[in-house]
């Protein structure tokens, strides 16, 4: 009803009856306000914004419409103005049926549309890390592969960089360099690049070292005023005394650190991690985390495949064409084990006939012909029909013996037992210590609880996984309870423990490399071995790149040598070396080449160092361990662990799904059946190889 108040005197007059158009607005008014609180409670499990927004604005334009004051058109006798107030019943009370909306959703902030890519590679874990890093840059040389790297460590945000670098800007380094220009020239260069590289991420604070080109260049006074990086990259060459003090710094704080030299066509670099560095997110294969426990099923899963196959030959078409393959099999592997006395098809031989046992209970009187789960069943027999066992690189994790790398005569023996009670406290040995006990009291591994795609219902799809959910948060939480227990366990993070549990069998431990002084002989007797088999092999075997990682290795306190010092540099270290022709052609290479960098061989070398700093700065993804030799001239590399080699060759077909940039498209990944190797070679066109410097003179023919 509309009441009419006069503006005169407090009489209130009769209502009059309201126009078509109010009692229009009335009505809708009433309706909407209605259906907009149902509408917002079943919209709000779906779309809580744009749905609730709507009929929100709705009302509020017509709670407007019935509140507006206007001016009677009609005057009384007195000749006054009435001024008239309408206003709905449905407006009484009104905050006490109002919903209250839902926060609006919010779209991706910059940030994340700026990270896209690389936060579905390693989270938003990984990218915190990478913000809260502090990476120290010690260049030398031509000074261009380290700040090659830091471009590619900046344009995904890491959190600060220094560049410390004494030198000047020179002409030589307008001709490689991206990073400076004339404008700099005499000035210095760690000024100049720290300019430049500020320009591709605003985000990141850079800094440099020294501050005026008058001040002296005291490292070790820069460094023990500094704040702790969390990384040290330094450019070979530099003087020996530098390198030791980086690594007694290294040492000290335990901080990784990774040498990167590269010379004319060829460059390598080097990790060193602090102490033993373990990778628990290694990002394996999805399929390869699959653990379905076939052989060794908890009540529930037992009881839930019984469950649906207690009557099987009975059930139509639909429902046995929909059983899903664990149900399948855990089915068949009962069969089998009551025929076998409670043994499981473990051999070979056996898996082929349960193989075929499953195959026989397949129907075919079907348009189909078959049924796909039960060819799922058949396809998974091999991979998933196996015991549970403890994975050799885990192994390695529980057999680990806590020491410091450091030699017992460079630190006190104090401080070595300090620094290994800290290590065992930590929350990876302590997660470690309590997964241990659970395998020995189990004989298994905590559930992954992952379950792969297979054809089946819906619902019973769901209601398998989550019997997988339910085993892996169970293991989990007695883990985490037994962890609890230790010492230095009441800091552990659940996630982390959650963690450790899915990727148990994926865990890698990395040492840090020692001294390889004194195990390069034993590395060069191998290569040449294997170099004689690669006459043999052909390309699937290429030569080793040893010979020009030595050769580097004797240029890493000088900017020159010549090939006669090259090569003494290689017989002290390699006597077998001396004689080899391979080892003469590649000194004479870098001799040729003066300490000086091509552009493009060291902004791919930067790029391979970027990814493996990345990776360990947020411990995802498995370093490689120790060193990586590039030859720019054959556009492949060799990464060498002690005395192991590994390797790529180009050879073999592959296509890939996306067309990468022409520096990652080449690590295509095989294993030589004759040797201990995988090498990894580049497939980039030799033609854009030659493009500065060199680019005019002879190939070495080798």
């Amino acid at each position: 009803m509309v009441g009419h108040y006069s503006a005169t005197g407090n009489d209130y007059s009769t209502p009059s009856s309201p126009t078509p158009l109010e009692s229009f607005i009335n009505i809708v008014y009433t309706t909407t306000s209605s259906l907009s609180h149902l509408i917002c409670g079943l919209a709000t499990l779906v779309y809580p914004k744009s749905v609730c927004s709507l009929f929100d604005s709705l009302q509020n334009k017509l709670r407007g419409a019935t509140s507006h004051h206007y001016l009677d058109s009609h005057s009384h006798s007195h000749g006054q103005v009435q001024v008239h107030s309408r206003s709905s019943a449905a407006d009484l009370n009104m905050a006490d049926f109002m919903i209250q909306t839902p926060p609006v959703l919010q779209g991706p902030s910059e940030k994340e549309r700026k990270y896209d890519r690389q936060l579905r590679l390693w989270a938003a874990s990984g990218q915190a890390a990478l913000e809260s890093a502090n990476i120290l840059l010690v260049n030398s040389g031509a000074g261009t592969v380290g700040v090659e790297t830091l471009k590619n460590l900046v344009l995904p945000g890491i959190g600060r960089f220094t560049i410390a670098d004494q030198n000047a800007v020179t002409h030589q380094d307008l001709g490689v360099n991206f990073f400076v220009d004339d404008s700099w020239l005499g000035k210095s260069r760690a000024e100049a690049c720290t300019n430049f590289l500020l320009e591709l991420n605003p985000e990141v604070q850079g800094d440099w070292y020294p501050k005026t080109q008058d001040e002296s260049f005291h490292l070790d006074h820069f460094l023990g005023s500094s704040p702790t990086f969390t990384m040290i990259l330094y450019a070979l060459p530099l003087p020996q005394d530098q390198v030791q003090l980086i690594r007694d710094y290294s040492h000290q704080h335990k901080i990784p650190t990774i040498a990167v030299h590269s010379v004319g066509y060829y460059s390598y670099f080097k990790t060193s991690l602090p102490g033993t560095f373990p990778i628990v997110d290694t990002h394996p294969d999805e399929t390869a985390t699959t653990d379905l426990r076939l052989l060794a099923p908890w009540p529930e899963l037992l009881e839930f495949s019984q469950s649906m196959t207690e009557n099987i030959d009975n059930l139509d078409s639909h429902e046995h064409g929909h059983l899903p393959m664990v149900v399948i099999l855990l089915h068949y592997l009962e069969q089998w084990k009551q025929a076998h006395g409670g043994a499981y098809p473990t051999s070979y031989l056996d898996k082929t006939t349960f193989r075929k046992t499953v195959s026989e209970a397949m129907r075919t009187d079907n348009p189909e012909g078959g049924e796909e789960n039960f060819e799922e069943a058949i396809a998974a027999v091999m991979k998933h029909v196996v015991k549970p066992s403890l994975p050799s690189s885990l192994r390695q994790v529980f057999d680990h013996v806590h020491q410091d790398p450091v030699r017992t005569s460079a630190i006190n023996l104090v401080l070595i037992a300090n620094l290994c009670q800290e290590e065992i406290t930590s929350g990876f040995w302590v997660t470690t210590e309590a997964v241990k006990r659970f395998y020995d009291e189990h004989g298994r591994l905590p559930v992954p609880g992952g379950l792969p795609d297979m054809k089946a219902q819906s619902n019973v799809y769901i209601k398998l996984q989550n019997i997988y959910k339910e085993r892996a948060r169970q293991d989990v939480a007695q883990v985490l309870e037994t962890a609890r227990s230790l010492p230095g366990g009441q800091d552990v993070d659940p996630e982390q423990v959650e963690l450790f549990c899915k990727n148990a069998s994926f865990i890698k431990l990395i040492n840090a490399p020692g001294d390889t002084t004194a195990s390069l002989d034993k590395l060069v007797e191998q290569e040449l071995a294997n170099d004689e088999m690669s006459a043999f092999a052909g390309p699937e075997m290429p030569l080793s790149l040893v010979p020009l990682y030595l050769a580097l290795l004797a240029t890493s306190n000088t900017k020159t040598a010549s090939a006669d010092e090259i090569m003494g540099f290689i017989g002290k270290a390699a006597p077998k070396a001396t004689e080899n022709e391979r080892y003469k052609k590649t000194a004479q290479e870098v001799e040729r080449a003066a300490g000086s960098e091509l552009h493009n061989i060291s902004a791919l070398t930067g790029g391979m160092v970027a990814q493996e700093m990345i990776k360990i700065i947020t411990k995802q993804y498995v370093p490689i361990d120790n060193t990586c030799i590039f030859d720019g001239i054959d556009s492949r590399c060799q990464v060498s662990v002690s005395t192991s080699r590994f390797s790529l060759n180009p050879n073999r077909n592959h296509r890939p799904r996306a067309r990468p940039s022409r520096e990652q498209k080449t690590i295509l990944p095989i294993r030589s059946k004759k040797s201990k190797t995988m090498r990894v070679v580049h497939t980039s066109s030799k033609k854009n190889i030659q493009q500065r410097g060199f680019a005019g003179r002879h190939r070495p023919n080798y």
